[in-house]
């Protein structure tokens, strides 16, 4: 009784999250700053028919963004690909996938950083790594104050950006009808190679997952906050890309290495140039922001499982974060930062995790309707053939096409990633068999060397390895 009373009062994550919240912290992180670097790239292989592109990757992030649902849907854990994979296939892949994952995010978060540094040099002449590594501590601060502090914070910056969006929305709008939207001078050819692009704008709906055990009614909010992030974001891409093509022409937009800066500057004047800076900075480090948030939650929901060490899984006693989750992350990313430096290759090595996890995660989707079919789901995928559900199916190719986009390097890092994960698992084993070897004699009255009595080593519950 006392055990179980103590465990009560332990910390733990709180349920403050509606479906606001989690809605826009989701809104947030898929925003980020690619659509300010993107659609300039986009637009010189799709031309003027760039929109298309958007509504193209918007098809396909859905496909795994409504995999994720169903799976969120009835397991709504924090470090819910860990909790999905180890459901669906078990032990020895879902800590593989998760440790690609959980290093996928936090190279993220650096090469975020880089990109926060980057922008920062409009403003001020600072060494770019040492902003990177300001802008993570920052970010570590901001997410051990507090969740519902770090979502506040993470909503302004998204607010910001969100206006930023709205602002080149508005002034394109008197150029609406000036150019051929349908335009397509590489076809249909171009506007694919665009969408395998324009993909990569998308990413971070599946972060939304890692609020599970911080959202009210979990089941029904992270699938809908999933569907919803999706939705809105494609509406202001799609939007802002018409707009950016109105305004300057698909020629100096594809030249453009600022897009929606020069589109600005070009309709109201070079003085807005900064105001679209100072907003690209908020949106990368509400980005940088979000993904340290979601890596902390991985990280500790792993650890709470037995599948990492378990000093992860300490929650603070007055903020109720995961703390030493958090720290270890922003440590990690800085060290990322200063050892690599260079923002594409830690961009593709991101990429390639997460592709990896996407392949997944569809996967076990159909895999859990054959193993798992009469449990509960408040959201189910419509459409099968055989039991086998079609998104996923769908999401799966989808998945195959886009990672012929990714760089050789960052594939063979992404596998050197995943042999390391490899004898962490092995070594997470050993450990825990020697642990329990060790305290066994506890359970029969036993004493170690010396004659020091072994402390009782029944556990009050299983935990899986």
């Amino acid at each position: 009784m006392d055990k179980e009373n103590s465990e009560r009062d332990a910390p733990h994550l709180q349920r403050t999250l509606g479906l606001a919240s989690c809605t826009v912290t989701g809104v947030g992180v898929i925003l980020g700053a690619g659509i300010y670097a993107l659609v300039g790239k986009a637009a010189a292989l799709a031309g003027s028919g760039v929109w298309i592109s958007f509504v193209a990757a918007a098809v396909m992030a859905g496909l795994t963004g409504l995999g994720y649902a169903e799976l969120a849907s009835f397991i709504p854990r924090a470090g819910g690909e860990y909790h999905f994979t180890h459901r669906a296939f078990g032990a020895a892949p879902a800590f593989l996938v998760s440790w690609l994952l959980l290093a996928g995010l936090t190279v993220a978060s650096a090469a975020v950083a880089l990109g926060f540094a980057g922008y920062s040099a409009v403003l001020v002449d600072w060494p770019q790594p040492a902003i990177a590594v300001l802008v993570l501590a920052l970010c570590a601060a901001v997410l051990l104050w507090g969740i519902r502090e770090s979502v506040r914070i993470a909503a302004i910056c998204t607010m910001a950006e969100v206006c930023g969006l709205l602002l080149v929305i508005v002034v394109g709008i008197p150029k609406l009808g000036e150019v051929d939207l349908l335009a397509a001078p590489n076809g249909l050819a171009g506007i694919g190679s665009a969408s395998a692009l324009i993909f990569f704008a998308y990413i971070g709906f599946e972060e939304i997952v890692q609020l599970a055990e911080e959202a009210q009614n979990p089941t029904r909010t992270i699938p809908s906050a999933v569907l919803l992030a999706i939705a809105i974001t494609t509406v202001l891409y799609v939007s802002v890309s018409i707009a950016a093509v109105a305004v300057l022409g698909e020629e100096k937009l594809s030249q453009s290495s600022a897009p929606l800066a020069d589109v600005v500057s070009q309709a109201i004047g070079s003085r807005a140039r900064h105001v679209i800076v100072v907003i690209a900075l908020m949106a990368t480090f509400n980005t940088a922001l979000v993904l340290m948030l979601s890596a902390a939650r991985l990280a500790w929901g792993m650890a709470e499982d037995g599948a990492l060490p378990s000093g992860l899984s300490r929650i603070h006693a007055t903020r109720h974060t995961p703390w030493v989750a958090t720290g270890t992350i922003a440590a990690l990313a800085a060290g990322v930062v200063l050892v690599f430096r260079r923002i594409e290759l830690i961009a593709n090595v991101t990429n390639f995790a997460l592709f990896v996890t996407f392949l997944v995660i569809n996967g076990a989707v159909i895999g859990l309707r054959f193993r798992e079919p009469d449990a509960p789901r408040a959201f189910r995928l419509p459409g099968a053939i055989a039991g086998v559900p079609l998104i996923p199916l769908a999401g799966i190719v989808t998945v195959l096409v886009l990672l012929r986009y990714v760089e050789a390097r960052a594939i063979w890092l992404g596998i050197a990633l995943l042999a390391a994960g490899l004898l962490a698992r092995c070594g997470m084993v050993y450990w825990t068999g020697r642990r329990q070897l060790g305290a066994a004699p506890a359970a029969l009255g036993g004493t170690a060397a010396g004659g020091r009595p072994l402390p009782n080593a029944q556990p009050s519950k299983e935990r899986r390895a």
